[in-house]
């Protein structure tokens, strides 16, 4: 399956792997790559050394196009952006932030540029500002959240630019790439499939609580804070939701009670104290798989989704 987006990256499926902090690393990046997708590792709020080292790993692990997501809002950002230009990767995805001051620096080492948004005004904004396709990240998603949903925020940014986009956010099988592909998008972003990837670091509580997800099995915190973040249902998201809308608890307090709790999922599998990022689509997603098998499920699901369509308009 070709898309702009394939021709751009030089990709062989229009799909990249969302920047999951604390997850997305190296070896996850490479096998997404590997398997024709784009691979990302996710910055987060990591130092430039930590960052260079694993983009360093993934060119040893694959010679396909991989990139790197950078959180903007981390003290880390002004330098990991340079380390990326300085790497001459294949593209970089931004969220938390404007990457507007870094654009002409990463394009002038050829790489592309892939904002993630969750409003028109942001997309028009980005593309203004020299990027190359828009990621239009619906609130459906796991970790940090916007408002709309996917189904209404794609074609409205497809609508509002000329370049690319891209849906993100409930999007775990070929169906979904099917309903991001009518709503005008040129490709996908996934994360939470990912997951259960084999080749996924997260401690193995993480992947089995996604397993055994149902649909109603994930929460939104945080909008106090104005930053929300969708995680699964679980004794820390619970207990920071009922914080939340106690107004005795100050929002010094709220703050502190999220420091670390993503790394305690992640590494630890500490179901008591650990925040697992996930998005509503944890409910589809029903066991482990390599990143391969993930994609070419996926896309062979497209095909049969697409070619399937025409008895509608019999």
């Amino acid at each position: 399956m070709k898309s702009q987006i394939c021709e751009i990256l030089g990709i062989e499926y229009p799909i990249i792997q969302g920047g999951m902090a604390w997850v997305s690393d190296a070896r996850l990046a490479a096998a997404v790559s590997n398997a024709g997708g784009l691979g990302l590792i996710a910055a987060g709020n990591a130092p430039a050394d930590w960052v260079r080292e694993q983009i360093k790993e993934a060119k040893r692990l694959t010679n396909k196009p991989f990139g790197v997501n950078i959180m903007l809002m981390s003290n880390h950002a002004g330098d990991v952006a340079k380390v990326v230009a300085e790497e001459k990767i294949a593209a970089v995805t931004t969220g938390a932030g404007n990457p507007g001051p870094y654009i002409k620096m990463w394009k002038d080492a050829g790489i592309r540029v892939f904002p993630v948004v969750a409003s028109t005004a942001l997309a028009r904004m980005m593309e203004r500002s020299g990027a190359d396709a828009i990621i239009a990240e619906g609130c459906e998603s796991g970790g940090h959240i916007g408002e709309l949903t996917t189904m209404a925020l794609v074609p409205q940014v497809v609508d509002s630019v000329k370049i690319p986009v891209i849906a993100a956010g409930g999007i775990a099988d070929g169906r979904g790439i099917a309903a991001a592909i009518m709503l005008g998008a040129a490709g996908v972003q996934v994360g939470t499939r990912f997951l259960v990837a084999r080749e996924c670091p997260v401690h193995q509580n993480f992947k089995d609580r996604i397993i055994a997800a149902k649909d109603i099995d994930t929460i939104a915190t945080g909008k106090r804070l104005g930053h929300p973040v969708r995680s699964l249902k679980t004794t820390f998201s619970r207990e920071f939701s009922k914080k939340e809308y106690d107004s005795s608890v100050t929002n010094e307090e709220l703050e502190k009670l999220g420091l670390g709790a993503l790394r305690l999922a992640v590494q630890e599998g500490d179901l008591e104290r650990g925040c697992f990022m996930a998005g509503q689509v944890a409910g589809m997603v029903k066991k482990e798989q390599t990143c391969a098998e993930i994609i070419e499920e996926m896309f062979e699901y497209v095909g049969r989704v697409l070619k399937g369509a025409a008895k509608w308009m019999e």
